[in-house]
């Protein structure tokens, strides 16, 4: 008698795109491939099994239905009842030797392999047994790929088959994860993205992989893909909880090698869109960061030595220890010359900004007023001596001599008043 049966093993399309459900009945063969029962008792068995819900008797009559039946046509669908049912008791050695009966029954055979390499990931178990599995069944899938499954058209698969593979590629790179072996892991985590770009949770897994190997040159593409994992919102992305709480790590770990959050927003919105960093991508560490400073600062300090002894002075009076630098190098002691923009001129003092042309930061002091007058914006050099400052608002008062002071304009020529004339001279006309 020939009877329909549901079978339990998703259809490739379902495998691949991770279905949380994988061995939910899903309409069966085509009347072309329908295999037969041997007999009616065959049936009745198979039956008895659809209806029992004692899970532990269930998988006994499954393994009678294997011992009265052991040319059933219908192996592969029994095999997928009994890892059903041991999926469902927590049964995890038994669950690993029907998926392992289940493949062996067509090694290349990529429905099932594809399937059981998503049921291994879902387990949640990470004994050895699980890995092996896992492993063996993600390999069997990446080399079988040429097998397209029967169900599906030629231009599906030219669709799917990326998207199957990149789930053998998961499958090892996540087998390699729960060993410990960060290399292998990324290796195989890059390949599946490279395949399969929206999967968010893979993005994650490899940037942990790779900012966990503790190879600080590596950090900018770890940090990478958790900013992609972050960032993405499309299909397979991480659930927006999960998402949350990785953004707290990604700015953690981000912060702490870039040396603050600056550029974060702007690589989280450069990566929604890429799986894979760009040639040459980096992010500069703080150790990078310090170097070009003091680069700078070298080359600056060659060009305008005036200038940078000026910032170290600074430097030193704004810090913690201010007043005991200024009481203890200072006061009343000659300051070396130093240039600045005039800001403001009065009475007996100039407002001198150093730093840049506007900000005053130092005040000249003469005994007396200076000759003439300068237009704010002139450039002056000067030397003297230290005698107060303030932190806030930062000044340093200094006490110059006229002779000390260069660039300043010098005073306008008095004007000759004009000849008398000369009685009885009269102009020729």
């Amino acid at each position: 008698m020939l009877v329909r049966l549901t079978r339990f093993l998703s259809s490739a399309a379902v495998a691949v795109t991770f279905c949380a459900t994988l061995w939910t009945p899903v309409p069966g063969f085509s009347q072309a491939a329908q295999p037969n029962w041997k007999d009616r008792a065959e049936y009745d068995l198979f039956d008895a099994i659809q209806k029992e819900a004692d899970l532990k008797k269930k998988a006994a009559l499954i393994n009678q239905w294997k011992e009265k039946y052991p040319g059933t046509e219908f192996k592969k669908q029994r095999v997928g009842l009994l890892l059903q049912t041991f999926q469902q008791l927590g049964d995890i050695p038994n669950l690993v030797v029907a998926a392992k009966e289940l493949t062996g029954l067509d090694p290349k055979d990529v429905s099932t392999l594809a399937a059981v390499c998503a049921l291994s990931m879902q387990l949640n178990n990470a004994s050895p047994e699980v890995l092996d599995l896992a492993e063996k069944s993600a390999n069997g899938l990446i080399a079988n790929l040429d097998n397209k499954p029967a169900a599906i058209t030629d231009d599906q698969w030219k669709t799917q088959r990326p998207i199957t593979e990149a789930l053998g590629y998961r499958t090892l790179g996540w087998a390699a994860m729960q060993r410990k072996d960060a290399i292998t892991a990324e290796t195989n985590f890059a390949k599946s993205l490279e395949k399969n770009a929206l999967q968010g949770d893979v993005s994650y897994w490899l940037g942990q992989m790779i900012m966990g190997q503790k190879r600080v040159e590596k950090y900018p593409l770890g940090l990478f893909h958790v900013a992609r994992a972050v960032a993405y919102d499309g299909p397979g992305a991480l659930a927006p909880q999960t998402r949350t709480q990785v953004e707290s790590y990604l700015t953690k770990a981000y912060s702490g090698y870039h040396g603050d959050a600056s550029g974060l927003d702007a690589l989280k919105a450069s990566v929604k869109t890429i799986a894979i960093p760009p040639p040459g991508f980096t992010i500069r560490s703080v150790k990078d960061i310090g170097e070009e400073k003091e680069k700078a600062e070298a080359e600056a300090a060659k060009a305008n030595p005036q200038l940078a002894l000026w910032k170290r002075i600074k430097e030193a009076l704004q810090g913690a220890e201010g007043q005991q630098y200024f009481d203890g190098s200072m006061k009343d002691a000659a300051i070396p010359e130093l240039s600045g923009t005039l800001v403001e001129q009065k009475g007996k003092e100039l407002t001198v900004a150093v730093s840049d042309k506007t900000t005053v930061e130092i005040t000249l002091q003469f005994e007396n007023p200076l000759p003439g007058k300068a237009e704010p914006g002139t450039q002056i050099t000067f030397s003297g001596v230290g005698k107060s400052y303030t932190r806030e608002p930062f000044m340093l008062i200094m006490e110059v001599e006229r002779k000390d002071l260069k660039g300043w304009p010098a005073p306008a020529p008095a004007k000759r008043p004009a000849a008398a004339k000369r009685p009885g001279v009269s102009k020729k006309k």
